[in-house]
């Protein structure tokens, strides 16, 4: 576990370019991973079938809340039809009807919510984190692993990227996250952010952080904080537990 606070900030470029943006946080310390139980991927098929009722594969880019993602990929020079962003991607596969992979419960709490509410929410171990973690427009001298490789990537300089230091935590904003601080079933600490991009609401993310946290004590114990990333709080600390 970490033995000293992290801080993490999100960049003034990020909120100049993507006017409204808004990152709610999760932070949980003691908590108890592994696989899901039945009643949390009880959960999991709902927040799908209720995603089936509510979109079209047909008409999903034009949603409201995909366009927008579509429309910041398109800002920092990625093609969305190439790069879908997490939820997006999220939604397509569950409109073609197939079933997302339980990965863990800490994994699948996230992925319930993000269908929930149309916004993708992802998680990050923090129980190894030795440096500061931001939200910031890539240099392009950072360096990605991905999860199916061990090839080591550079992002393109302008591209949205979370990191600690150097390492890049996810390319893309939402995209694709790296093997470096993946929740795994020994994670005992994380955050969780879920990103509001308008017209997603400053008070659906507050909703959709409570839900996670309700979630997270119900089904992996340990204890849960909120907090909330804005032009106005652009920089948090993370505790250790």
């Amino acid at each position: 576990m970490t033995s000293h606070i992290s801080s993490y900030t999100i960049s003034q470029e990020v909120f100049d370019r993507f006017p409204g943006y808004v990152r709610g946080l999760v932070i949980a310390h003691g908590v108890k991973n592994g696989p899901s139980s039945e009643g949390l991927i009880s959960l999991l098929r709902a927040a799908e079938d209720e995603a089936r009722g509510r979109l079209n594969l047909e008409t999903l880019a034009e949603h409201p809340k995909m366009a927008s993602w579509r429309e910041a990929y398109r800002a920092f020079g990625a093609k969305p039809s190439k790069f879908r962003p997490s939820i997006e991607a999220m939604a397509r596969r569950v409109l073609r009807n197939e079933p997302l992979p339980s990965i863990n419960a800490l994994v699948d709490i996230g992925n319930v919510v993000s269908l929930r509410y149309l916004a993708p929410a992802g998680g990050h171990a923090i129980d190894t984190l030795t440096q500061d973690i931001e939200l910031r427009p890539a240099r392009g001298d950072e360096e990605f692993t991905p999860l199916d490789s061990d090839e080591v990537e550079h992002p393109a300089p302008g591209e949205i990227i979370f990191v600690e230091g150097k390492t890049v935590l996810t390319r893309r904003w939402t995209w694709r996250q790296a093997k470096h601080t993946l929740v795994v079933p020994e994670t005992t600490a994380l955050e969780v952010n879920v990103d509001g991009l308008p017209p997603v609401s400053v008070e659906e993310v507050q909703e959709a952080c409570r839900e996670i946290a309700r979630l997270i004590e119900r089904f992996c114990g340990g204890s849960a904080r909120l907090d909330m990333l804005s032009q106005e709080n652009p920089r948090v600390e993370l505790y250790p537990a």
